[in-house]
């Protein structure tokens, strides 16, 4: 518009000769001013156009210019109906309460119970009826069903509360191989005459997760004013297995074994405490049965455990806090649930972390964090559901202990540029009242680092993983340098896809119901069970390499690929343990592959079938010469995911 202001005067200068004054005449040569006529106050005979005062552009309109307004539109539209008078409303406006109900009330809403993806009340997408009298009214004035909510919620009806229910299957069709001890005694084949028999065994599991959650507030944009959760874990499983003694510690008991569990894996109540900011930057509490993971790859402790914690944000949610303590529960020993009838093990957990995003490069988020864990179990004597001892564990001096172990840790996890990278550093510090080697109190001294460098292109991401955990090299002294996690679960170098994480391997000859490694971990601990045995930093150590690639080759369907190298430490400890003179550090190749399908580019479905291939190096094969003619193990893997 102002543009249109600036010029209406130059027009008026070109049109009118007199606004010219010197500047119009000298455009007209000296001969020929005589015969220009004089300027007359008369109009000239010639028609013009609207004066340029009063020139108006289509759209525009000049400060100070009237105009006469057009005729008025009359439109007669004889037997039509007029619109009621204002005064036929009581109010200028109808108020909405939410727009919940307002598209419930426009039809827009047809939900179905069993349908996840659109508007279902059933997972927190709507808030369940709250039974008032002014909505019981309006619900009759639209023609919508009585509200009916259970009263034993004692849920107030000012308030609105969401319900949420989770339905998880997860079958596992699992045919593997190992090393599996024998004894003579046990034997009842003459080819298994030997400290190892056959090595193929079959692992079936099929677990019913159901969860339900009563919220109230509206989680869009802020956490929730008060949570309610409750998740049960129901897991049938059947493994058979070629050898005596492996299932049961008696050997009439055979090499098949079907087993039962219910679980509680959940159950808290999460409480709103207050808002810091206008961001809704929030101080929460929780307290109860609840899941919790140390760092972000679940290098230390990952799992479902009864505790209390603090929780929050701070500056708009680039900040992040967890302030808590766990007491660890029992584990059923076949399924890995929690047992709630068994009694709480001595173990106690205590951590402190602060999350930075942008620290130090922008795209990272930077962690650190103190965890110190507390073990009063020394005179504890626990026997698994299979009959086999777990704490102690019958390695060493078959003694209970107790220990102190502080673990200082810092992570980084992120994007720089083009290049993804997680990293975790611990260093493990504290005393064991009891060394499984000297019965003497020792130090404890032990370090962990692990990295994941990985690159995108297209539709490819190529991975390159590090792990290193020290491990003890002189396990008749008073410092114990192996480490341990308090209840590993990683995600990292293929996770359960690896054969070394997966699987479980036996340490035959210098322990009796002791692996090497846990199953779904990746450390070298010497444990009797990673559910109910107790940590050890009396061990080899372990050092990893690994590439992998992942190729989304559709939006439904991935293939990873994995490829590790594993070695020990140091092998101090097992030399001692197998009374040996020198065991190799070399474990051996670790190589997998997996296809993951999901139907419908959702994670509803998934399907995933790996294999997984292991080769033995000198370490491993010292370990276990006279486990037959078996050169290389393996894993499969079939797993179902169907989610509601």
């Amino acid at each position: 518009m102002g543009l249109s202001v600036s010029i209406l005067p130059l027009v008026a200068l070109a049109m009118d000769p007199q606004a010219g004054g010197q500047a119009a005449s000298a455009s007209v040569p000296d001969d020929q001013k005589e015969s220009i006529p004089a300027p007359s106050d008369a109009p000239p005979s010639v028609e013009s156009g609207p004066d340029a005062e009063d020139a108006l552009i289509d759209g525009r309109r000049r400060p100070g210019l009237e105009k006469d307004l057009p005729d008025p539109v009359i439109q007669e539209n004889i037997g039509a109906v007029r619109a009621p008078p204002p005064e036929a409303f009581p109010t200028d406006q109808f108020p909405v309460p939410d727009r919940w109900r307002l598209i419930e009330s426009l039809g827009v809403v047809k939900e179905n119970w069993f349908d996840p993806y659109n508007q279902n009340t059933y997972k927190g997408d709507r808030p369940i009826c709250i039974p008032t009298d002014e909505e019981q009214e309006r619900r009759e004035q639209l023609g919508l069903p009585a509200c009916k909510t259970p009263k034993f919620l004692g849920l107030k009806s000012k308030d609105e509360w969401f319900f949420v229910v989770n339905a998880i299957s997860d079958t596992v069709i699992e045919p593997r191989s190992f090393p599996i001890p024998v004894g003579v005694q046990t034997t009842n084949r003459p080819d298994s005459l030997d400290v190892f028999g056959r090595a193929d065994s079959l692992v079936l599991a099929q677990t019913f997760i159901t969860g339900f959650a009563l919220i109230k507030g509206q989680t869009a944009y802020k956490p929730p004013d008060v949570e309610y959760r409750l998740t049960l874990a129901t897991q049938v499983n059947h493994v058979d297995v070629p050898e005596r003694r492996v299932l049961f510690v008696e050997p009439s008991e055979g090499t098949e074994r079907t087993d039962f569990f219910v679980g509680l894996q959940e159950l808290f109540v999460d409480y709103h405490f207050r808002n810091t900011s206008d961001r809704y930057d929030f101080d929460s509490g929780r307290i109860g049965i609840q899941p919790f993971q140390a760092d972000f790859r679940g290098f230390l402790f990952q799992d479902n455990q009864l505790g209390v914690r603090y929780f929050g944000t701070r500056d708009n949610n680039r900040v992040q806090y967890n302030l808590g303590a766990f007491w660890r529960l029992e584990k059923d020993t076949n399924s890995g649930l929690n047992d709630i009838l068994a009694t709480p093990r001595s173990d106690f957990v205590f951590f402190a972390n602060i999350y930075r995003q942008d620290f130090p490069l922008v795209g990272l988020t930077s962690q650190a964090s103190i965890t110190y864990n507390m073990n009063r179990e020394g005179g504890d004597i626990e026997i698994d559901d299979n009959g086999f001892p777990v704490r102690p564990a019958l390695i060493g001096d078959l003694r209970g202990r107790d220990y102190d172990v502080v673990y200082l840790g810092y992570a980084v996890d992120g994007r720089v540029g083009r290049f993804n990278l997680t990293g975790q550093l611990y260093g493990a510090f504290g005393e064991d009242r009891n060394s499984i080697f000297t019965s003497q109190p020792a130090d404890i001294a032990a370090y962990f680092a692990a990295a994941e460098l990985s690159y995108d292109y297209d539709f490819m991401r190529f991975r390159l993983s590090g792990l290193f955990a020290s491990g003890d090299g002189d396990p008749e002294n008073n410092t114990e340098g192996g480490f341990d996690a308090i209840f590993e679960n990683p995600i990292f170098a293929g996770a359960d896809t690896s054969y070394w994480i997966r699987q479980t391997i036996p340490f035959a000859g210098g322990g009796r119901a002791v692996s090497i490694n846990g199953r779904n971990g990746i450390l070298n601990s010497l444990r009797s069970s990673k559910e109910q045995g107790q940590s050890n930093f009396n061990n080899p150590g372990t050092i990893l390499a690994g590439i992998g690639a992942d190729f989304d080759l559709t939006p439904e369907v991935r293939v990873s690929t994995n490829a590790n190298h594993l070695w020990f430490h140091k092998t101090d400890t097992l030399q001692t343990l197998r009374n040996e003179g020198s065991i190799p550090t070399d474990i051996g190749w670790d190589l997998s592959v997996a296809g993951i399908w999901r139907p419908k580019a959702t994670q509803n479905i998934v399907f995933r079938l790996s294999a997984a291939a292991f080769d033995p190096s000198d370490g491993f094969s010292d370990l276990f010469a006279q486990s037959g003619d078996t050169d290389i193990f393996y894993s499969v893997l079939f797993n179902a995911i169907l989610a509601f």
